[in-house]
């Protein structure tokens, strides 16, 4: 049997339409209505067992004639090979659509992995915002020492090597409780995915604080007797601003976080009334607390207010739409202690007062001052439930929350008095103080 060629193709014609082509082994078309025009559409003819059976090849002229022939012979092989070639084409379809939605899984799990900046950033919005800072402290944290490192890997590739190796720069650079506290902070991170299948194994599982910046000493720095008496002129020589200089003794003076008295808006406090009050949105507690000024306390409160020209806040940012920086005071006291510190001043400092408030063979931080209070407390007579209630200490034990309600109010505005006629003692020019014990001076 002659085979068709494509001009006799070409040469069909609308009066052809119905017409059967023959092309040979197995192959047979059949002219059709194509627009103004013709096509041929083409089957290969094969026998499995007693039934007959037509597997289609392909369309002239969307399908050249040399592609229709290669499916016959495809189909002709597989039939030469005991298989049904409309059988095998079925299996190939259902093969193919299985090796797609496999593909497509694949895919979509691919998609789905976070890398760890993304995680970070799901992270921030779902739990850093409940925090008193907004996560602002977290956020940096991460933002300096662990995205630059491994911010655009995925996060479910990321190992427990990975993390040590940023922990441990940040120890090497002298930073041992900053690098606990950033094993927190990822190990927060890190359970929040572990939870929602982000990441299969928390990486900093195993990993503890001996690994990375070891236990988180307790300070004991306390201001002695001796270094107090030294504490005005000290401040005065540094060249700090009048409201830090007011601002460190009323710490002394109330027991007070830096940080609770930076945020502090004039409306708290109340001078006729010599309080203070720190609402709950501000105490590191949550628990809104009353301070009773002594006159030494609401010496140094009211002279914040006048120095303050901003109408809201105690310690205006130089903008005024904000409180200072809450790290402005320390870095303001720790810049002028630089032996103590393996670095340079936080900001253009000169060397004339790098070490202006160093009062001993150890440095003090505003925090210092706060226990530095509390212990004067203890030392004139102050009971220790009263120096708890004084520093907003919750009480641990979950019983005597419930049944022991008492607030020590009057008690605890004796105590900041007696506080206050201490300091009053300690730090004015010309009065011989006795020491309260032989360790205190």
């Amino acid at each position: 049997m002659a085979k068709l060629t494509v001009k006799q193709l070409q040469a069909l014609k609308p009066a052809d339409i119905g017409k059967v082509l023959r092309d040979g082994d197995g192959l047979w078309g059949k002219v059709r209505k194509a627009g103004d025009g013709v096509s041929a559409s083409f089957w290969y003819q094969y026998r499995v067992g007693t039934k007959r059976r037509e597997i289609a090849c392909g369309t002239w002229p969307a399908t050249p004639l040399t592609e229709i022939r290669e499916a016959r012979n495809k189909a002709r092989d597989l039939v030469r090979q005991g298989l049904d070639p409309i059988e095998q084409r079925e299996a190939d379809k259902r093969e193919r659509e299985a090796a797609e939605a496999t593909r497509k899984a694949e895919q979509a799990k691919q998609d789905a992995r976070l890398t760890v900046r993304a995680l970070f950033a799901q992270w921030a919005v779902s739990d850093l915002g409940g925090r008193k800072d907004g996560g602002k402290e977290t956020i940096r944290g991460l933002e300096k020492d662990v995205l630059p490192a491994i911010g655009e890997r995925y996060a479910d590739d990321i190992r427990r090597a990975d993390l040590m190796k940023i922990l441990d720069a940040v120890k090497a650079r002298g930073a041992p409780r900053l690098a606990n506290r950033l094993l927190a902070e990822l190990r927060q991170m890190l359970g929040y995915a572990l939870v929602r299948e982000i990441v299969a194994v928390d990486p900093t599982s195993g990993i503890e604080k001996k690994h990375v910046g070891g236990p988180n000493e307790e300070r004991e720095r306390t201001l002695s007797d001796k270094e107090l008496r030294a504490l005005p002129a000290a401040l005065k020589a540094a060249d700090l601003l009048d409201s830090t200089q007011h601002a460190v003794m009323a710490l002394l003076a109330t027991n007070a976080r830096v940080g609770e008295l930076i945020k502090a808006r004039k409306a708290d406090i109340d001078l006729s009334a010599a309080t203070w009050r720190i609402p709950a949105s501000n105490a590191k507690n949550d628990d809104t607390h009353v301070i009773h000024l002594s006159p030494f306390a609401l010496m140094n409160m009211r002279a914040l207010m006048e120095l303050s020209s901003n109408k809201v806040w105690l310690m205006p940012s130089s903008k005024g739409d904000n409180h200072i920086d809450v790290k402005s005071i320390t870095k303001q006291i720790s810049d002028r202690q630089l032996r103590f510190y393996d670095r340079a001043a936080h900001s253009k400092r000169t060397t004339q007062h790098a070490n202006a408030l160093v009062l001993g063979d150890e440095k003090w931080t505003p925090h210092d001052l706060r226990r530095t209070a509390a212990t004067l407390m203890q030392a004139v007579g102050v009971q220790p439930a009263v120096i708890e209630a004084c520093l907003n200490h919750r009480e641990q034990n979950r019983m005597a929350r419930v049944y022991q309600r008492h607030d020590y109010g009057p008690e605890k505005r004796e105590a900041w008095a007696r506080l206050g006629e201490r300091l009053s003692a300690l730090t004015t020019d010309n009065v011989i103080v006795l020491p309260m014990s032989a360790s205190a001076s």
